[in-house]
Protein backbone atom coordinates (compact mmCIF):
# COMPACT_ATOMS: atom_id res chain seq x y z
CA UNK A 1 0.00 0.00 0.00
CA UNK A 2 1.26 3.42 -0.88
CA UNK A 3 1.19 5.66 2.14
CA UNK A 4 -0.53 8.82 1.71
CA UNK A 5 1.88 10.96 4.03
CA UNK A 6 4.90 12.42 1.89
CA UNK A 7 6.90 13.20 4.70
CA UNK A 8 6.34 9.37 5.51
CA UNK A 9 7.40 8.86 2.24
CA UNK A 10 10.64 10.98 2.03
CA UNK A 11 11.79 9.33 5.53
CA UNK A 12 11.50 5.49 3.64
CA UNK A 13 13.48 6.82 0.78
CA UNK A 14 16.05 8.58 3.06
CA UNK A 15 16.90 5.49 5.14
CA UNK A 16 16.97 3.28 1.98
CA UNK A 17 19.36 5.48 -0.10
CA UNK A 18 21.87 5.65 2.87
CA UNK A 19 21.55 2.09 3.47
CA UNK A 20 22.30 2.12 0.07
CA UNK A 21 25.18 4.12 0.52
CA UNK A 22 27.24 2.23 3.37
CA UNK A 23 26.57 -1.83 2.84
CA UNK A 24 28.56 -3.78 5.11
CA UNK A 25 27.97 -7.61 5.33
CA UNK A 26 24.06 -7.68 6.64
CA UNK A 27 24.47 -4.11 8.46
CA UNK A 28 25.64 -0.74 7.27
CA UNK A 29 29.10 0.75 8.50
CA UNK A 30 29.74 4.68 8.24
CA UNK A 31 32.73 4.87 10.24
CA UNK A 32 33.27 8.21 12.21
CA UNK A 33 35.52 10.76 10.25
CA UNK A 34 35.64 8.52 6.81
CA UNK A 35 34.58 9.43 3.58
CA UNK A 36 31.63 7.45 3.80
CA UNK A 37 30.71 9.37 6.71
CA UNK A 38 31.07 12.21 4.79
CA UNK A 39 29.54 10.81 1.68
CA UNK A 40 26.52 10.33 3.83
CA UNK A 41 26.55 14.49 5.12
CA UNK A 42 26.87 15.36 1.52
CA UNK A 43 23.82 13.07 0.57
CA UNK A 44 21.38 14.97 3.29
CA UNK A 45 22.92 18.27 2.27
CA UNK A 46 21.77 17.75 -1.74
CA UNK A 47 18.91 16.72 -0.07
CA UNK A 48 18.43 19.46 1.68
CA UNK A 49 19.05 21.86 -0.54
CA UNK A 50 16.34 20.23 -2.79
CA UNK A 51 13.66 21.24 -0.29
CA UNK A 52 14.93 25.22 -0.15
CA UNK A 53 17.02 24.68 3.39
CA UNK A 54 20.31 26.36 4.08
CA UNK A 55 22.93 24.38 4.73
CA UNK A 56 26.64 25.23 6.88
CA UNK A 57 28.90 23.00 8.29
CA UNK A 58 30.95 24.00 11.41
CA UNK A 59 34.68 23.37 12.19
CA UNK A 60 34.65 20.00 13.44
CA UNK A 61 33.16 18.40 10.05
CA UNK A 62 29.27 18.82 11.63
CA UNK A 63 26.33 19.61 9.38
CA UNK A 64 23.77 22.57 9.98
CA UNK A 65 20.27 22.43 8.17
CA UNK A 66 18.03 25.83 8.60
CA UNK A 67 15.53 27.89 6.87
CA UNK A 68 17.31 30.34 5.31
CA UNK A 69 15.32 33.08 7.28
CA UNK A 70 16.89 31.02 10.64
CA UNK A 71 20.41 30.43 9.16
CA UNK A 72 21.97 33.55 11.11
CA UNK A 73 19.34 33.71 14.13
CA UNK A 74 20.97 35.01 17.53
CA UNK A 75 18.92 32.23 18.93
CA UNK A 76 17.13 28.71 17.84
CA UNK A 77 16.05 25.25 19.08
CA UNK A 78 18.45 22.40 17.53
CA UNK A 79 17.40 18.98 16.65
CA UNK A 80 20.38 16.93 16.02
CA UNK A 81 21.94 13.43 16.42
CA UNK A 82 24.61 11.40 14.67
CA UNK A 83 25.35 9.58 11.07
CA UNK A 84 28.01 7.00 11.78
CA UNK A 85 27.61 3.81 12.76
CA UNK A 86 29.81 0.67 14.52
CA UNK A 87 31.31 -1.99 12.19
CA UNK A 88 28.42 -3.80 10.54
CA UNK A 89 25.24 -1.84 12.43
CA UNK A 90 21.85 -0.63 11.86
CA UNK A 91 20.64 1.85 10.13
CA UNK A 92 19.02 3.91 12.07
CA UNK A 93 20.98 4.37 15.10
CA UNK A 94 21.76 8.48 15.01
CA UNK A 95 20.73 8.83 11.57
CA UNK A 96 16.90 8.40 12.88
CA UNK A 97 17.52 11.51 15.16
CA UNK A 98 18.76 13.79 11.85
CA UNK A 99 16.09 12.36 9.38
CA UNK A 100 13.44 13.55 12.07
CA UNK A 101 15.22 17.28 12.19
CA UNK A 102 15.13 17.86 8.65
CA UNK A 103 11.49 16.68 8.17
CA UNK A 104 10.59 19.14 11.16
CA UNK A 105 12.20 21.68 8.70
CA UNK A 106 10.30 20.72 6.16
CA UNK A 107 7.05 20.63 7.68
CA UNK A 108 7.87 24.26 9.47
CA UNK A 109 8.89 25.47 5.93
CA UNK A 110 5.08 24.81 4.75
CA UNK A 111 3.08 25.43 8.19
CA UNK A 112 5.73 28.27 9.85
CA UNK A 113 8.01 27.54 12.89
CA UNK A 114 7.28 30.46 15.67
CA UNK A 115 10.54 29.85 16.67
CA UNK A 116 14.00 29.78 14.73
CA UNK A 117 15.01 25.87 14.59
CA UNK A 118 18.12 24.09 13.32
CA UNK A 119 18.88 20.71 12.68
CA UNK A 120 22.48 19.30 13.20
CA UNK A 121 23.99 15.98 12.17
CA UNK A 122 26.84 15.12 13.59
CA UNK A 123 30.25 12.91 13.38
CA UNK A 124 31.90 10.56 15.55
CA UNK A 125 29.56 9.82 18.01
CA UNK A 126 30.45 5.94 18.06
CA UNK A 127 33.28 4.95 19.96
CA UNK A 128 33.70 1.70 17.92
CA UNK A 129 36.49 3.75 15.66
CA UNK A 130 38.88 5.74 17.96
CA UNK A 131 38.02 4.56 21.39
CA UNK A 132 36.29 7.63 22.17
CA UNK A 133 32.78 9.05 21.83
CA UNK A 134 30.96 11.87 21.10
CA UNK A 135 33.76 13.36 19.07
CA UNK A 136 31.30 15.71 17.12
CA UNK A 137 29.29 16.86 20.03
CA UNK A 138 32.56 17.57 22.19
CA UNK A 139 33.97 19.17 19.89
CA UNK A 140 31.37 21.85 19.37
CA UNK A 141 31.05 22.37 22.99
CA UNK A 142 34.46 22.63 23.55
CA UNK A 143 35.05 19.33 25.46
CA UNK A 144 37.59 17.22 23.18
CA UNK A 145 40.66 16.44 24.94
CA UNK A 146 44.07 16.09 23.50
CA UNK A 147 43.87 12.55 24.15
CA UNK A 148 40.83 12.41 21.72
CA UNK A 149 42.35 14.09 19.10
CA UNK A 150 45.73 11.79 19.44
CA UNK A 151 43.49 8.55 20.24
CA UNK A 152 44.31 6.17 17.07
CA UNK A 153 41.98 4.39 14.76
CA UNK A 154 41.43 0.92 15.38
CA UNK A 155 41.73 -0.31 11.60
CA UNK A 156 44.71 1.66 10.57
CA UNK A 157 45.87 3.32 13.66
CA UNK A 158 46.38 7.30 12.44
CA UNK A 159 44.97 9.21 15.12
CA UNK A 160 41.91 10.99 14.76
CA UNK A 161 43.36 14.54 13.92
CA UNK A 162 45.08 13.15 11.05
CA UNK A 163 41.69 11.58 9.83
CA UNK A 164 39.88 14.72 10.64
CA UNK A 165 42.26 16.54 8.33
CA UNK A 166 42.80 14.10 5.38
CA UNK A 167 39.02 15.44 5.48
CA UNK A 168 40.06 19.13 4.72
CA UNK A 169 38.96 20.07 8.84
CA UNK A 170 41.10 22.33 10.16
CA UNK A 171 41.65 20.57 13.71
CA UNK A 172 43.69 23.53 15.47
CA UNK A 173 39.97 25.27 16.59
CA UNK A 174 39.89 22.26 18.12
CA UNK A 175 42.76 22.19 20.47
CA UNK A 176 42.05 25.34 22.20
CA UNK A 177 39.26 23.14 23.72
CA UNK A 178 36.66 26.32 23.30
CA UNK A 179 33.30 25.94 21.64
CA UNK A 180 33.13 25.96 18.21
CA UNK A 181 30.00 28.92 19.26
CA UNK A 182 27.94 30.56 21.34
CA UNK A 183 26.85 27.89 23.23
CA UNK A 184 23.98 30.40 24.84
CA UNK A 185 22.78 30.82 21.00
CA UNK A 186 21.08 27.29 21.77
CA UNK A 187 17.80 27.66 23.32
CA UNK A 188 17.45 23.88 23.86
CA UNK A 189 18.01 20.69 22.29
CA UNK A 190 16.20 17.54 21.68
CA UNK A 191 17.55 14.85 20.23
CA UNK A 192 15.26 11.48 18.66
CA UNK A 193 16.76 8.15 18.83
CA UNK A 194 15.99 4.21 18.57
CA UNK A 195 15.16 2.67 21.83
CA UNK A 196 18.07 0.72 22.59
CA UNK A 197 16.40 -1.71 25.12
CA UNK A 198 12.90 -3.67 25.09
CA UNK A 199 10.63 -1.42 26.90
CA UNK A 200 8.88 0.17 24.65
CA UNK A 201 8.04 -3.18 22.62
CA UNK A 202 7.01 -4.56 26.29
CA UNK A 203 4.69 -1.87 27.17
CA UNK A 204 3.28 -1.51 23.38
CA UNK A 205 4.15 2.13 23.30
CA UNK A 206 5.32 3.60 19.77
CA UNK A 207 7.61 6.22 21.49
CA UNK A 208 8.42 7.55 25.07
CA UNK A 209 10.11 11.17 26.07
CA UNK A 210 13.02 10.35 28.02
CA UNK A 211 13.59 12.11 31.51
CA UNK A 212 17.36 11.41 32.10
CA UNK A 213 20.31 9.80 30.66
CA UNK A 214 22.08 7.31 33.17
CA UNK A 215 25.71 7.89 34.17
CA UNK A 216 27.97 4.31 35.47
CA UNK A 217 30.96 3.81 37.34
CA UNK A 218 32.79 1.12 35.56
CA UNK A 219 35.70 -1.17 36.23
CA UNK A 220 36.73 -3.02 33.70
CA UNK A 221 38.47 -6.09 35.27
CA UNK A 222 37.91 -6.74 39.05
CA UNK A 223 39.83 -9.44 39.89
CA UNK A 224 39.42 -11.67 42.83
CA UNK A 225 42.21 -13.77 43.80
CA UNK A 226 42.09 -16.90 46.26
CA UNK A 227 43.97 -20.32 46.27
CA UNK A 228 43.89 -23.08 43.74
CA UNK A 229 43.45 -26.67 44.88
CA UNK A 230 42.14 -30.07 43.93
CA UNK A 231 38.23 -29.77 43.47
CA UNK A 232 37.83 -33.06 45.24
CA UNK A 233 40.52 -32.91 47.99
CA UNK A 234 40.08 -29.67 49.60
CA UNK A 235 36.96 -29.79 51.95
CA UNK A 236 34.83 -26.52 52.30
CA UNK A 237 36.50 -24.99 55.30
CA UNK A 238 39.66 -25.15 53.80
CA UNK A 239 38.77 -23.08 50.90
CA UNK A 240 39.34 -19.84 49.49
CA UNK A 241 37.40 -19.77 46.50
CA UNK A 242 37.44 -16.89 43.91
CA UNK A 243 34.29 -17.86 41.49
CA UNK A 244 32.27 -18.68 44.56
CA UNK A 245 33.37 -15.26 46.45
CA UNK A 246 32.61 -13.78 42.80
CA UNK A 247 29.41 -14.64 43.21
CA UNK A 248 28.72 -13.86 46.65
CA UNK A 249 29.40 -10.48 45.74
CA UNK A 250 27.57 -10.35 42.69
CA UNK A 251 24.35 -11.98 44.28
CA UNK A 252 24.52 -8.85 47.03
CA UNK A 253 24.88 -6.70 44.28
CA UNK A 254 21.49 -7.83 42.59
CA UNK A 255 19.51 -7.99 45.64
CA UNK A 256 20.61 -4.16 46.73
CA UNK A 257 19.58 -3.43 42.57
CA UNK A 258 15.81 -5.23 43.45
CA UNK A 259 15.73 -2.92 47.07
CA UNK A 260 16.60 -0.05 44.93
CA UNK A 261 13.71 -0.64 42.44
CA UNK A 262 11.48 -1.38 45.06
CA UNK A 263 11.67 2.03 46.55
CA UNK A 264 11.31 3.72 43.59
CA UNK A 265 15.44 4.28 42.85
CA UNK A 266 16.98 3.77 39.12
CA UNK A 267 19.91 1.28 38.65
CA UNK A 268 21.23 -1.29 36.05
CA UNK A 269 23.79 -2.95 36.53
CA UNK A 270 25.87 -5.86 34.57
CA UNK A 271 28.74 -7.96 34.57
CA UNK A 272 29.66 -8.93 31.10
CA UNK A 273 32.96 -10.56 30.96
CA UNK A 274 33.57 -13.40 33.38
CA UNK A 275 36.57 -15.46 33.24
CA UNK A 276 39.28 -17.92 35.30
CA UNK A 277 42.90 -18.39 33.47
CA UNK A 278 42.37 -20.21 30.41
CA UNK A 279 46.08 -21.58 30.53
CA UNK A 280 44.79 -23.06 34.16
CA UNK A 281 41.45 -23.49 34.57
CA UNK A 282 40.10 -27.30 34.38
CA UNK A 283 37.15 -28.99 35.81
CA UNK A 284 38.94 -30.22 38.12
CA UNK A 285 40.58 -27.72 39.49
CA UNK A 286 39.72 -24.35 42.26
CA UNK A 287 40.74 -21.49 40.58
CA UNK A 288 43.63 -18.92 41.56
CA UNK A 289 41.71 -16.34 40.53
CA UNK A 290 38.46 -14.65 38.88
CA UNK A 291 38.03 -11.45 36.87
CA UNK A 292 34.95 -9.73 35.66
CA UNK A 293 34.10 -6.26 34.93
CA UNK A 294 31.09 -4.32 36.76
CA UNK A 295 28.93 -1.63 34.69
CA UNK A 296 26.91 0.05 37.10
CA UNK A 297 24.46 2.84 35.96
CA UNK A 298 21.73 5.03 37.50
CA UNK A 299 20.58 8.63 36.68
CA UNK A 300 21.12 9.53 40.45
CA UNK A 301 24.36 10.49 41.44
CA UNK A 302 23.58 9.32 45.08
CA UNK A 303 22.39 6.05 43.90
CA UNK A 304 25.82 5.68 42.47
CA UNK A 305 27.65 6.97 45.38
CA UNK A 306 26.04 4.50 47.82
CA UNK A 307 26.41 1.56 45.31
CA UNK A 308 30.03 2.65 44.85
CA UNK A 309 30.23 2.71 48.93
CA UNK A 310 28.05 -0.74 49.17
CA UNK A 311 30.72 -2.43 46.62
CA UNK A 312 33.52 -1.79 48.71
CA UNK A 313 31.77 -2.83 52.09
CA UNK A 314 30.71 -5.72 50.57
CA UNK A 315 33.83 -7.35 48.62
CA UNK A 316 35.93 -6.34 52.38
CA UNK A 317 32.92 -8.50 54.22
CA UNK A 318 33.27 -11.31 51.49
CA UNK A 319 37.08 -11.32 51.35
CA UNK A 320 37.30 -11.37 55.35
CA UNK A 321 34.78 -14.16 55.35
CA UNK A 322 35.85 -16.59 52.24
CA UNK A 323 39.98 -15.56 52.64
CA UNK A 324 40.48 -13.65 49.22
CA UNK A 325 40.99 -10.82 48.28
CA UNK A 326 39.98 -7.97 45.81
CA UNK A 327 41.17 -5.38 43.37
CA UNK A 328 39.14 -3.31 41.16
CA UNK A 329 41.47 -1.72 39.40
CA UNK A 330 40.58 1.50 38.05
CA UNK A 331 37.33 3.19 38.18
CA UNK A 332 35.97 4.46 34.60
CA UNK A 333 33.18 7.28 36.17
CA UNK A 334 30.70 8.82 34.17
CA UNK A 335 28.36 11.46 35.43
CA UNK A 336 24.53 11.38 35.14
CA UNK A 337 22.86 13.85 32.70
CA UNK A 338 19.22 14.55 33.81
CA UNK A 339 16.95 16.31 30.64
CA UNK A 340 15.88 19.59 31.24
CA UNK A 341 12.60 19.47 32.90
CA UNK A 342 10.66 22.02 31.51
CA UNK A 343 11.90 20.24 27.94
CA UNK A 344 9.99 16.91 29.24
CA UNK A 345 7.68 18.67 30.48
CA UNK A 346 6.32 19.92 27.10
CA UNK A 347 7.06 16.93 25.19
CA UNK A 348 5.12 15.10 27.47
CA UNK A 349 2.32 17.50 26.78
CA UNK A 350 3.14 17.68 23.39
CA UNK A 351 2.79 13.92 22.84
CA UNK A 352 -0.61 14.11 24.29
CA UNK A 353 -1.33 16.00 21.93
CA UNK A 354 -0.59 13.94 19.26
CA UNK A 355 -3.33 11.27 20.82
CA UNK A 356 -0.76 9.09 22.39
CA UNK A 357 -0.72 8.68 26.03
CA UNK A 358 2.15 10.29 27.68
CA UNK A 359 4.70 8.04 28.35
CA UNK A 360 8.47 8.88 30.06
CA UNK A 361 11.78 6.09 30.67
CA UNK A 362 15.38 6.86 31.62
CA UNK A 363 18.19 5.70 28.69
CA UNK A 364 20.71 3.86 29.86
CA UNK A 365 22.69 4.27 26.67
CA UNK A 366 25.00 7.25 25.79
CA UNK A 367 23.96 9.95 23.59
CA UNK A 368 25.43 13.13 22.44
CA UNK A 369 22.34 15.27 24.35
CA UNK A 370 24.14 14.04 27.40
CA UNK A 371 27.59 16.30 26.35
CA UNK A 372 25.09 19.24 25.58
CA UNK A 373 23.76 18.74 28.87
CA UNK A 374 26.85 18.94 30.55
CA UNK A 375 27.78 21.89 28.71
CA UNK A 376 24.55 24.17 29.99
CA UNK A 377 22.53 23.29 27.34
CA UNK A 378 18.66 22.67 28.58
CA UNK A 379 18.27 18.83 26.39
CA UNK A 380 15.54 16.41 26.05
CA UNK A 381 15.05 13.43 24.40
CA UNK A 382 12.08 11.23 22.40
CA UNK A 383 12.66 7.51 21.95
CA UNK A 384 11.16 5.71 19.56
CA UNK A 385 10.14 1.52 19.44
CA UNK A 386 12.85 -0.42 17.90
CA UNK A 387 13.26 -4.20 18.10
CA UNK A 388 16.32 -6.24 18.26
CA UNK A 389 17.99 -3.84 20.39
CA UNK A 390 20.95 -1.33 18.19
CA UNK A 391 24.93 -1.60 17.31
CA UNK A 392 23.32 -5.04 14.98
CA UNK A 393 21.76 -5.27 11.77
CA UNK A 394 19.00 -6.38 13.25
CA UNK A 395 16.92 -2.94 13.76
CA UNK A 396 13.77 -2.89 13.37
CA UNK A 397 12.08 0.73 13.96
CA UNK A 398 9.01 1.31 11.61
CA UNK A 399 8.55 4.33 9.79
CA UNK A 400 5.00 4.65 11.33
CA UNK A 401 6.66 5.09 14.77
CA UNK A 402 9.48 7.48 14.35
CA UNK A 403 6.98 9.49 12.70
CA UNK A 404 5.43 9.93 15.91
CA UNK A 405 8.30 10.51 17.19
CA UNK A 406 8.78 13.30 14.44
CA UNK A 407 5.08 14.80 14.94
CA UNK A 408 5.91 14.89 19.17
CA UNK A 409 8.92 17.17 18.48
CA UNK A 410 6.91 19.30 16.04
CA UNK A 411 3.67 19.76 18.26
CA UNK A 412 6.45 20.78 20.99
CA UNK A 413 8.15 23.36 18.71
CA UNK A 414 4.99 24.43 17.06
CA UNK A 415 3.60 25.50 20.79
CA UNK A 416 7.28 27.04 22.19
CA UNK A 417 7.20 30.79 21.87
CA UNK A 418 10.64 31.33 23.49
Amino acid sequence: MTDPDPLSRLAHQIFDDLRALSPDGAGVSRPAYSGIETQALDYLADLARDHMLAVDTDAAGNMWFSLPAHRNAESFMVIGSHVDTVPEGGNYDGLAGVVAGLLVLIRGRDRGLRIPVKCLAMRGEESAWFGSCYLGSKALTGQMTAAELAAPHKGDGRPLADHMRALGIDTAPLTAGQPLMLLDQIAGYVELHIEQGPLLIERDMPAAVVTGIRGNIRYRSVTCTGAGGHSGAVPRAYRHDPVLAMADLLTRLDDSWLHILQTGGDLVLTSGIVGTDPARHAITRIADNVSFSLDIRSQSTEVLDHMRAYLHEEMADIARVRGVSFDTGPEIPAAPALMDDAMVAGLMEAMGRTGIAPFSMASGAGHDAAVFAQAGVPAAMIFVRNRNGSHNPREAMEIADFMVGTRIISEYLEATDT
